[in-house]
């Protein structure tokens, strides 16, 4: 984090540079727009150039603009390439995500897990879970990491919570942590979710930049800035390490 100071007061303030997945709407969007307001550097993203120009607001306010598919690999690729050449980063929430369809593995676990290799110089990894993780299955048998095959929304976010462990115990320098958000009214969500909207993103913007204590801790499953207990099987290093074995298998590349 680079350190800013008022020059018309003492007031010195921690400026962190955030990249956020899946920044043009919903949670990605509001956590774009308090971290801008705070006076922190955001790195936005688009799924397309049309879907870039949704984010307009948000470059005229100082984010940057990095745009690819996520539900392709070599997209996300291009996505850390645009992202490494803009400088550093402090902190990366990996807030994109679907519910439904072909693109659930590619986009809610591929990604993420490649972005954090791509772009390992992150000393904080955000990751959006769901509470649905604890009602899914470990079997990587027939999972469609490239789209298709067997797996559903709530695999996917069990899959993400055990790499957000996983990065925690193989990356000690790294602050990795799991958020549920809650069920929240957002495009995914639904106009009848019942969680606030309000306080969907606020956990992981205080993830990605406060130097609380309690945030400056690696491994941990939030939901209102309170840690709780996942489901046990995403701490089972036997099944974290054949989770990381099919990924980097698919993707040809290797968390290292």
């Amino acid at each position: 984090m680079r350190v800013s100071q008022d020059v018309d007061a003492p007031i010195v303030v921690a400026v962190a540079r955030v990249f956020i997945t899946g920044s043009v709407d919903g949670l990605g969007r509001l956590s774009a727009e308090a971290l801008l307001a705070a006076g922190h550097d955001v790195v936005a993203h688009a799924r397309s150039t049309e879907r870039a120009q949704d984010a307009a607001d948000l470059r005229q306010r100082g984010a940057e603009i990095v745009v690819g598919d996520l539900a392709d690999v070599e997209q996300v690729r291009g996505v850390a390439e645009q992202v490494g050449a803009l400088g550093g980063l402090d902190a990366i929430i990996h807030n994109a995500g679907v519910y439904s369809g072909p693109s659930i593995m590619p986009v809610n676990i591929v990604a993420p897990y490649l972005l954090t290799e791509l772009l390992p110089g992150a000393e904080r990894q955000i990751y959006l879970s769901s509470g649905l993780h604890r009602s899914a299955t470990t079997d990587l048998a027939g999972v469609g990491w490239g789209g298709g095959g067997r797996g559903t929304y709530g695999d996917s976010k069990l899959f993400v919570t055990a790499l957000t462990l996983a990065v925690a115990r193989l990356r000690p320098q790294v602050h990795s942590n799991a958020v549920n958000p809650g069920w929240v009214p957002t495009k995914m969500g639904g106009p009848g979710a019942p969680d606030d909207l309000g306080l969907g993103h606020v956990t992981q913007d205080w993830l990605a930049t406060s130097d609380d204590p309690a945030v400056l801790t690696s491994g941990g499953y939030w939901h209102h800035q309170q840690r709780h207990e996942p489901d046990p099987v995403v701490a089972a290093v036997a099944f974290q390490d054949r989770l990381l074995a099919a990924l980097a298998a698919h993707t040809g590349t290797a968390l290292q």
